[in-house]
């Protein structure tokens, strides 16, 4: 279903950010014409922009301002690219900012900018999880029509088990692909009406 289709990746400073080169590269697996990294400063002490542009076979942006490919606007032309932006992990800091339109990173920016459909995988401690204050602004990304794809119990950082890890991939993915199925569905309908 994603064939030929532009998903953009982007990565915010969680510990599942380990997890984004196995997700680049099961999305490079099923024939997209394009998969883009996008990831935040505090993203790239967790997982190295070179293993993520290995894993996507291009580049990864983690500069809003990349002098060496002359795009001083990246986010707005990852933006207008993106058939989809899935951004995994998403900690409660990220969620908060895209929650209030907060555009301080590569990140936050390109989310203030597209037009396409999002997917959040949240991955954050269950007490984080929990807090009144990220529930709050995960109900007001969905009312704007944001997806998210819930974590799942797993081990916690202290040896615990708990909610709060990041979603499969297999998981995230199917997603993303019931997504698309939808939108083009809806497409068709439209196309005949």
């Amino acid at each position: 279903m994603l064939a030929g289709k532009t998903i953009l990746v982007g990565a915010t400073g969680g510990i599942a950010a380990h997890y984004l080169p196995e997700l680049v590269g099961q999305l490079r697996l099923r024939h997209l014409s394009l998969v883009q990294v996008m990831m935040t400063p505090a993203a790239t002490r967790f997982v190295s922009p070179l293993t993520l542009a290995v894993a996507a076979g291009g580049k990864v942006w983690t500069d809003v301002f990349d002098e060496a490919s002359r795009a001083p606007l990246a986010h707005i032309q990852l933006a207008e690219m993106a058939n989809y932006v899935v951004v995994a992990p998403a900690t409660a800091n990220s969620i908060a900012k895209f929650a209030h339109g907060l555009g301080e990173d590569i990140v936050s920016l390109t989310l203030l900018a597209t037009r396409a459909p999002v997917i959040l995988a949240p991955a954050m401690h269950e007490t984080m999880w929990t807090n009144p204050v990220v529930q709050e602004n995960l109900a007001r990304l969905k009312a704007r029509g944001y997806h998210i794809v819930e974590p799942e119990v797993g081990l916690q950082p202290e040896g615990t088990i708990a909610i709060g890890r990041m979603a499969a991939i297999g998981t995230i993915i199917a997603r993303l692909i019931e997504i698309d199925r939808k939108i083009s569905a809806e497409v068709k309908t439209n196309a005949t009406v």
